[in-house]
């Protein structure tokens, strides 16, 4: 299982959207507060997050108490200002891809602290950046390719078989 961390996230449809990528893969999701706002039951009933119970989610409430009930977490950081894009990573079940907040990404600290699991998306030098919902996906997806897609499926309702006659 994977675990994803965003750190302050501030935008609340980009966490929905990534709380969705989490349910659909079976990844958990940890967020390390302050948040930019409200998960409690009565917001997300009112956003029509259908899916947010199929979410296993913890709430920290800052990057200490992140790491204090995480001792050495096989963490990878997802930043723009990474010496190497994410294929070198290798990716292992319970590995961790943490995120920083939409508008600052990662502190500076934190990413010094991990250089050698800083990790980028490539992308044309004059782009800021990518949607953070969308950074989550393609590093989720890549790190449960590494993985052979473990506990999901990979076939459609379009798979052939034997008794589809439009198949």
């Amino acid at each position: 299982m994977l675990n994803i961390v965003l750190v302050e996230p501030e935008i609340p449809q980009n966490c929905g959207n990534i709380a969705r990528t989490c349910a659909a893969t079976r990844s958990r999701l940890h967020l390390v507060k302050p948040l930019g706002f409200d998960i409690s039951d009565r917001a997300v009933k009112r956003a029509g997050l259908d899916y947010w119970p199929m979410v296993e989610l913890q709430v920290y409430e800052n990057l200490d108490d992140f790491f204090a009930r995480n001792p050495k977490p096989d963490l990878w950081l997802a930043t723009t200002k990474a010496p190497r894009d994410y294929t070198r990573a290798t990716f292992r079940d319970g590995c961790w891809l943490m995120f920083g907040k939409e508008t600052a990404g990662l502190p500076e600290e934190l990413r010094l602290a991990w250089y050698e699991r800083c990790i980028r998306i490539p992308m044309r030098p004059d782009a800021r950046s990518l949607n953070l919902a969308n950074s989550v996906a393609i590093l989720t997806y890549e790190a449960l390719r590494q993985m052979d897609f473990p506990g999901l499926s990979g076939v459609g309702e379009m798979a052939r078989n034997e008794t589809c006659l439009h198949c």
